[in-house]
């Protein structure tokens, strides 16, 4: 694969500009089979080079070669999950500038939020270019779980926690909506384990059984939990094995 497309298929801009990089000596390279594991300049844009476990050094800053992106964002509160936000600034702003331009099906996209968070949750935001692993960790048909930190006005009491379990009806769906899991972890806090992800779920849903919801995070999807070591705003790549942690339940 030539350099110029590999660096255009990880968003650093159109094959010209990707061409004027290699072209002004920003792009060095570590090819994987490399014995000394140094990143060299290539200048020139149509080298071949073999694409996976190549490591980039663009402008100063390292780039693993992904075929598909898969990231972890810790979602800060006061940010919204859309491209063109009304409110609050976008999460995509907290992404580097080639997530945000991959390609995909001939047109720049970038990654897309797999589900949303209201602007004032926070927590575990995956971010993907991929379109089946999206749908298969957003479709409700796959009962992929994930767990809410959620803190109420209210103290919560065991018969709020049963028709948590057993199933509320929301004002515009007839089908009770029921919790996977719920457990109590303070008089105001508990645990939320859905599998759906209905508009406001855990907001409408405390509110159908006589709470409300004053904080709310996003702590684990699948079997895989937000990093202790993540701040909010901070991203990582996803390694084979947080896939397998999210995957194992889809």
């Amino acid at each position: 694969m030539q350099l110029q497309d590999i660096l255009y298929s990880q968003g650093f801009g159109t094959r010209r500009v990707c061409a004027g990089l290699v072209q002004q000596g920003w792009v060095f390279v570590c090819e994987s089979q490399s014995d000394t594991q140094e990143y060299l300049p290539c200048a020139d844009a149509t080298a071949e080079l073999e694409p996976e476990g190549l490591q980039l050094r663009v402008q100063g800053v390292d780039w693993p070669y992904y075929s598909k992106a898969y990231v972890l964002l810790h979602k800060p509160a006061g940010t919204e999950c859309s491209q063109k936000p009304s409110t609050y600034p976008s999460i995509y702003t907290l992404l580097p500038a080639p997530l945000r331009q991959r390609p995909t099906k001939s047109a720049v996209q970038g990654v897309q939020a797999v589900g949303r968070l209201d602007q004032d949750t926070t927590g575990l935001l995956l971010l993907s270019d991929d379109g089946q692993f999206i749908h298969r960790m957003s479709s409700p048909k796959k009962h992929v779980p994930k767990v809410y930190q959620v803190t109420t006005k209210h103290p919560v009491d065991e018969k709020q926690i049963s028709s948590l379990l057993a199933g509320v009806v929301l004002d515009d769906d007839p089908k009770p909506v029921k919790a996977a899991a719920c457990e109590q972890t303070a008089s105001h806090q508990l645990n939320l384990t859905l599998t759906e992800g209905k508009y406001h779920q855990v907001k409408r849903m405390l509110a159908a059984v006589g709470n409300r919801v004053e904080g709310l995070h996003r702590s684990r999807i699948g079997a895989m939990e937000l990093p202790a070591n993540l701040q909010p705003g901070e991203w990582k790549w996803l390694s084979h094995e947080d896939l397998s942690l999210l995957t194992q339940s889809s």
